[in-house]
């Protein structure tokens, strides 16, 4: 990855976090698209993980809108989360943050526990 490649991955993640944790979700969908773009053909490790905390925000957006189905919408598009959110390893770059924002998208899920059959003690 090149200075430049991650420079705008490290600012895509840290406004990811922000943003999330504003209940902005489409918006930290939105700045994540930025860094995943020039990956989404590779098949790479570090574009699926992308791809993953992408698909959590926009989850947490249907729930947010409240339309009907929105539950049901929300578990089927977590599932990719839920898929890479394991390619989160400090080999990565910038793997601090990817880890702030996979537990970002995890303390979210289990506030909504009920949807995501999450258990909570």
């Amino acid at each position: 990855m090149d200075r430049e490649s991650h420079g705008i991955l490290r600012e895509a993640l840290h406004a990811y976090i922000d943003l999330m944790g504003k209940e902005a979700y489409f918006d930290a969908h939105d700045a994540l698209e930025k860094a995943w773009y020039p990956l989404r053909k590779e098949k790479t490790p570090l574009g699926n993980l992308l791809r993953g905390l992408i698909n959590g925000a926009v989850a947490f957006e249907h729930l947010k809108r409240a339309k009907p189905g929105a539950e049901e919408r929300a578990k089927k598009i977590m599932g990719s989360f839920d898929r890479y959110a394991a390619l989160c390893d400090k080999d990565i770059p910038e793997a601090d943050l990817f880890a702030k924002a996979c537990e970002k998208v995890t303390d979210l899920k289990v506030e909504n526990g009920k949807v995501f059959d999450v258990l909570v003690s």
